[in-house]
């Protein structure tokens, strides 16, 4: 075997790790992108939902202007907001919003009997548990991602690959033990 052999099959190895390597990184890089979108999803129903509580508690609580204007700038940071980060940090924001109009809807009986404020609450909650799961579903694709570009010999490939690492859509510290659970709405 001759010199110009091993350094062809040398060249053969590398070209194969860097299309594996590449290959697995779109991959993930996609796998990340599409869990994104399940929170965007999810998140863009949540909002969708949030006028229509309004609408329905402000028949019965007319006097709680401030609260309702505090619930519509939230859901419009929240809608605006760019990146897990930021998007974590409105959506923080939005929750204790949302957890205020509920704690005053406890004050209006009649309004908890409501057809339309029951179903409005189920819906909230089940939304709030599909941003859960969606979320982790995300950090578990950033995770992995994340940790490919960082091991050998990936990350010594990315520097001609470009990958970028991902941020993890997590909640503030003060609030992810009480966020963990969808907004109480049992009324």
């Amino acid at each position: 075997m001759g010199i110009t052999t091993i350094l062809l099959i040398v060249a053969a190895v590398v070209v194969l790790a860097i299309i594996f390597i590449y290959n697995s990184l779109v991959r993930l890089k996609n796998r990340t992108d599409e869990a994104w979108s399940d929170i965007d999803v999810q998140t863009k129903r949540r909002y969708d939902l949030i006028p229509n509580l309004i609408d329905t508690v402000k028949g019965y609580a007319k006097h709680e202007k401030s609260l309702f204007e505090k619930v519509t700038k939230a859901r419009g940071e929240a809608m605006n907001a760019q990146g897990p980060a930021e998007q974590g940090k409105a959506e923080n924001v939005l929750t204790g919003a949302l957890k205020s109009v509920f704690a005053v809807a406890e004050n209006y009986p009649q309004l908890r009997a409501t057809e339309n404020f029951q179903k409005l609450q189920d819906e909230l909650s089940d939304t709030e548990n599909k941003i859960m799961a969606a979320r982790r579903f995300y950090n578990a694709n950033v995770r992995d991602l994340n940790t490919k570009i960082e091991t050998f010999p990936t990350n010594f490939f990315n520097q001609l690959l470009k990958f970028q690492k991902r941020e993890f859509f997590e909640l503030d510290d003060a609030e992810a033990a009480e966020a963990k659970q969808p907004p109480k709405a049992d009324f």
